[in-house]
Order: C-alpha cells, then structure tokens, then sequence
C-alpha cells in the first residue's frame, strides 16, 4: 500500500476506539490510516465519517496509549485490502488477518478489498446439487443446496457448536467432482471455544480455512471479519472453480458491534438500540453468497446466531430471515429432553430444498419422504395439546399411534448425537419409521 506523503498531528479527540483528527487534506470515507502511537506501535484505523474538516477514525485496535499530543496519523490513500491466494486453505487468522498459527504470512500479489459488493441479481444462477452436513433433520427435511444462505437459529444456552461442529466433521458434497473448501468464521469467543473448534477443523476431510475473532480482540475486528471470510470465500469459488460453504458463528455478536460502534458514533437508534441500517449492513454481507452465471465455483453462507431472549421476533432473527433463504431452529425443549442435535423441525425451512434433492441427486423419493414425516409429526405435537386436556386414555388409538410417532421420530429421527448419518442412511431410517407406524 502506497502511504501519502502528509503525516499528521492534528488529533482533536480519542473516544474509546474513535479518534477525530482535524485538517486531512484529500481523505476519503473508508481509507485505511495508520495510527503512529507515542511508543511507535503501528495501528489500523479507517475513515468512518469526515464533517467540514474534521474525521472521523475508527482504530482497529487498542487506543491505550494514545494522546493527542504525540500521536500520528499517516492515510493510505487506500481501502481495507488482503492477499488472496489457494495458500490461505489450511490457515488460521485472525479478524484482521494476521496468522495466528505461528506460520509466516504467505506471499501473493492478489490483493482485493474486503468491502466487496453484493451479487448482481441479473447474473446469479439458481442455486442447486445437495450439500450433505451428516444431520439427518437437515438432510432430510430442510436441504442444504449449494449457493444458499441457510442461517441456524439458536438460543443461549443451546448446543449450537457442538450441532457446528458435527456439520464441521461430516460436511461434503453429494458429488465429489470438484473441489471443496470451508471457511469458518468466529466471533467473539473464548480461547476454550477456539480450542473446541479447531479439533474439529482438523478432522475435517475438506480444506478448510479459520478465522477467529477472540472475545478479548478489538470489537472493530468483529466486523471485518465477516468481511475478510467473504472476500476469501468469493476468490477461491469464482476465480478457483471451488465450491466454498462458508460458516459464521455467532452473527449476534457481529450485530452488538455493529450497535456499540453505532452508539459510540452517536447515531439515531433503531429497534431495540441497534442502528437502522443493520438490514441493509447484513444484507450486504449474506447477498455476497450464491452462485454467479457461467462460473463453476459457489458459495455457500451457513450463519449461526443466538436469539437473545429466545425471540424470534428480535431484530437479528428477524432481519436475518428477511434476507435469507430459510432458518434451522434450535428448541430449548428437545434440548431439556436430551435430543441432540435439538433440530425443531416444525419452524425450519429450506426454500431451496427442491433444488438439491430428488433423482440423480439424493432419491427420487426424497420429496414425498420428507412431506410426510413433516405431515405424521405436525399431527403427533397437536395430539400433544389433546392429551394436556384428556389425558391419553381419553384419546382414540390412531390419536395415541400419533403420539407415539412424534415421540419416536424425536428419539430415533431427529436424535442422532454426534454420530453422522449418510442421506441414504436418513432417508432408510426415515421409511422405517413409517412402515413402522403405518400411519398412512
């Protein structure tokens, strides 16, 4: 990166991560700046906002040790950029992209920004052909087709990363003609969680590529991570031909940055103190996934989340499900009936799904299978409500066959463990049970 020839010394204020530095000559909203401290640390920082001839930085780091007085501000005359490269597969960085693996940084003359720009709608293809994730409720009933956004709605509390972790070990294509790469994403977690994720990272058959956001880190770094995961997903799927299932968790923890830099800037709140543009900010990271025309590479978003308060209806689910194409809900109930994972099948939704199943993808079946498991098991939870009322003795025998069918397929169907299960070995278990119960 080229640096301007103008340093200067003209900071009015620091502000927890914000610095206002005064008379920039020719600075631009989101240039990249360097940050000289007394001590001669080097920090990152970018332009958020410039008014009359004041700026507005954001620091990508810590500001302790900073003063007005002696610190220095160099542009860049540039915007956030990486180097890209097929040696980043087998890596681990952190949300600024620096290894953390006690590698050197690899070499490549390919640098892009990180922004990047949502799909063109007139370019995108249709997302299709099966990604299998060895979780028979997604498998099953809710596909996860290639070029989708499928986010996973969790609560606190729920076993969200061990349900990310089994998907981490299992997950690969139907048909193993190309190339496949994951590019996990976490922010803002423990060195414990790290430590959980990389062991499934490493026994993973796929490539794979880790960005990790501690909880300790600068929270401007939980915003560019995202961002940098995309920015890598998007070369290796359309300028490499691979097929990249990229996997962030948690995105509510992306979303209190965005309101806590939003609150620190001053700007008008929206719903519940975050900003009014957190739709359009998400959407701008998930329409970044797809499938593009006459490219053979795709990309896949699998985000994971945690509803505060176990809402649904809280902005971050909600917003999320605006943009998206479907939700995988977790339910604190089968999670206290010791199902795992505790997949409610009722609310999820794959709007995709037909485009990944069927003959000469999963079986020809695969459709009718999944219709009436959802048909038999919808009609087991309302019998639930009855038997609330009556009790079971006072219901009919096919109204107790009901019951016992949602009770089995909760058991044997949904509850798999961190056992993984093939689409043929969910789609046999799935016939079984009916057969079974002869509910038809």
């Amino acid at each position: 990166m080229r640096l301007s020839e103008h340093k200067y010394n003209s900071i009015s204020a620091i502000t927890g991560q914000l610095v206002f530095v005064e008379n920039l000559i020719e600075a631009k909203i989101g240039e990249m700046a360097v940050i000289i401290s007394p001590d001669k640390r080097y920090i990152e920082a970018e332009i958020l906002e410039i008014n009359n001839n004041t700026a507005l930085l954001q620091v990508y780091g810590s500001t302790q040790g900073l003063d007005i007085k002696h610190t220095k501000v160099i542009l860049q005359d540039s915007l956030k950029e990486i180097p890209l490269s097929r040696e980043m597969l087998g890596r681990k960085f952190n949300g600024s992209f620096n290894p953390i693996d006690d590698l050197p940084m690899f070499f490549s003359g390919n640098w892009r920004q990180i922004t990047g720009y949502p799909i063109n709608p007139s370019a995108r293809a249709n997302p299709s052909e099966f990604i299998e994730t060895g979780v028979s409720a997604i498998d099953g009933m809710n596909t996860l087709v290639k070029g989708q956004k499928l986010p996973i709605f969790s609560c606190a509390g729920l076993p969200s990363k061990e349900l990310v972790t089994l998907i981490l070990r299992n997950v690969r294509l139907s048909k193993n003609e190309k190339e496949f790469a994951v590019i996990f994403t976490a922010l803002g977690i423990t060195h414990n969680e790290y430590s959980y994720y990389i062991k499934a990272l490493e026994k993973m058959q796929a490539d794979y590529m880790a960005i990790i956001n501690f909880a300790d880190d600068p929270v401007m770094e939980r915003l560019l991570a995202p961002r940098i995961a995309l920015s890598a997903a998007e070369y290796l799927a359309f300028e490499e031909n691979m097929d990249v299932l990229t996997i962030i968790t948690d995105m509510s923890n992306y979303c209190e940055a965005l309101r806590e830099i939003s609150t620190a800037r001053e700007e008008l709140q929206g719903r519940r103190g975050y900003p009014g543009y957190m739709y359009s900010d998400l959407a701008f990271l998930y329409e970044r996934a797809g499938r593009i025309q006459n490219i053979e590479g795709s990309l896949t978003l699998l985000p994971v989340l945690t509803m505060p308060e176990d809402d649904i209806t809280h902005p971050i689910p909600d917003l999320t499900g605006y943009i998206t194409e479907g939700q995988i809900v977790l339910s604190r109930e089968m999670h206290s009936n010791d199902i795992f994972p505790p997949i409610d099948v009722l609310p999820c939704l794959s709007r995709l799904m037909q485009k990944g199943i069927g003959e000469g993808q999963t079986r020809k079946e695969h459709r009718q299978i999944s219709n009436r498991l959802y048909r038999h098991y919808a009609q087991g939870r309302e019998h639930r409500k009855l038997e609330a009322i009556v009790g079971r003795d006072g219901m009919s025998e096919k109204d107790r066959l009901y019951l016992d069918f949602a009770f089995t397929f909760e058991k044997e169907f949904i509850n798999q463990g961190m056992n993984s299960r093939g689409i043929d070995q969910t789609l046999d278990l799935a016939l079984e049970l009916m057969n079974r119960f002869n509910l038809d």
